[in-house]
This record gives C-alpha cells, sequence and structure tokens, in this order.
C-alpha cells in the first residue's frame, strides 16, 4: 500500500476531505509549519501522526526545507502532498520529491498563479473559475495537470461566495487525483506530461453565462 505525508498551514480542509475519502493508502503523517494550524488537532482525531516544524526557527528558506524535507523522509512516503501549504519550496526540495510531490491550487492553471486567486478572477471578470490538482515543479503553480474541476462565476459574486463554491469541487477532485495515484490509474510519464489507464473524455461542456 502507498504512503503519503500531508502537508498543511491552516485550518486543513483540503486535508480532512482526504481523510474522510477512505483512500487506498496509509496516510502516514500530517506536518505543518505552523503549530497552532488547527489541521493538526483534527488529523489527530483520526489517529494520524502530526508534527510541526516552524519556519521562523530557521536562517533560510533552504535551511527550513532541509529540516523538513528530514522529517518527511522519516515516513518513507510514496507522496508528498500539499493540502494549503502556505509556502514556496526551494528547487533543491522539489528536485527531492520530484514526480511525487502533488498539490492543489484554487485556480484554473496556468491562470491566477500565486495567491489572490479569487479576487483576481473577479478583478478580471471571468466567467469560468475553479481549481486544479498538479504535480509540483520549481516553477511555482506550472507543474503537469492531474485533475481540473471548473465552477460558473455568478453575477453577484463575492470573493467568498466564490471561494466556497471552488472549494466544494476541490474536495471532490483531491481525494480523487490521490486515489488513482495510489492505485497506479494515473501516473507521470518520462516525457513530462500526466498519463491515465482509464480517464474517459468529459461529455459535457460548461457554459456561462448559459446559452439561451
Amino acid at each position: 500500500m502507498k504512503k503519503i505525508v500531508i502537508l498543511i498551514s491552516g485550518r486543513g480542509s483540503n486535508m480532512e476531505a482526504l481523510l474522510k475519502a477512505q483512500l487506498p493508502c496509509k496516510i502516514a503523517a500530517v506536518i505543518s509549519n505552523k503549530a497552532d494550524a488547527t489541521g493538526l488537532a483534527i488529523a489527530q482525531q483520526y489517529g494520524i501522526t502530526t508534527a510541526a516544524i516552524s519556519h521562523k526557527d530557521f536562517a533560510s528558506r533552504e535551511d527550513f526545507d532541509a529540516a523538513l524535507a528530514q522529517q518527511i523522509d522519516r515516513f518513507q512516503p510514496d507522496f508528498v502532498v500539499l493540502a494549503g501549504f502556505m509556502r514556496i519550496l526551494t528547487a533543491g526540495f522539489v528536485n527531492h520529491y520530484a514526480g511525487r510531490l502533488i498539490n492543489i491550487h484554487p485556480s484554473l492553471l496556468p491562470a491566477y498563479t500565486g495567491v489572490h486567486t479569487h479576487e483576481r478572477a473577479l478583478a478580471d471578470g471571468v466567467r469560468i473559475h475553479g481549481c486544479t490538482v498538479h504535480f509540483v515543479t520549481a516553477e511555482l503553480d506550472h507543474g503537469p495537470i492531474i485533475v481540473q474541476a471548473a465552477v460558473p462565476v455568478l453575477p453577484g459574486d463575492t470573493v467568498q461566495s466564490l471561494s466556497a463554491r471552488v472549494l466544494q469541487q476541490e474536495h471532490q477532485i483531491f481525494p480523487q487525483a490521490i486515489r488513482w495515484l495510489c492505485s497506479k490509474k494515473l501516473w507521470l510519464a518520462d516525457d513530462g506530461r500526466v498519463t491515465s489507464s482509464h480517464a474517459a473524455p468529459i461529455s459535457t461542456a460548461l457554459i456561462s453565462p448559459a446559452l439561451d
């Protein structure tokens, strides 16, 4: 059975979605860069081993990433899953886990990399927004895409309402992506593209606003 380690920084709603999903893998640990992250208490309720390593205790980003990797490697995971881990990782860390580091991002990548994605989508007046699960590479939010979900941007949407609609989809596609990976139904091929043995093409289109 595959093993995963989950990294969080806060409340860990995507982490909790993974814990609830009864995935075909062992969740070996949940690690946070903040000792007061509420997600740690949630993980403990599920009987998951937890740890906290504060980035503030290290003089450089490289030093923190080295300590974090040392902690992760104690569990010998097959995949390291970023579930709201709000740190930009160094190239050395990313390369150490090349092909094994997975992230969820609240936009339809490659649009809106980085932070404040919902605010930027609303400011630009886009009609369709969403979320992406992808492999992590050294270039921020540009790794090979595993799965995406799109939602309409509705008249009168606020950052809060749009964020909530996207988050619902995050809780659907993130566990599915990890399930595919742990079941070997999806993998990162030698050419750097995600390959699947099962996925059927989508049969409908999301059009927003709807056609008459």
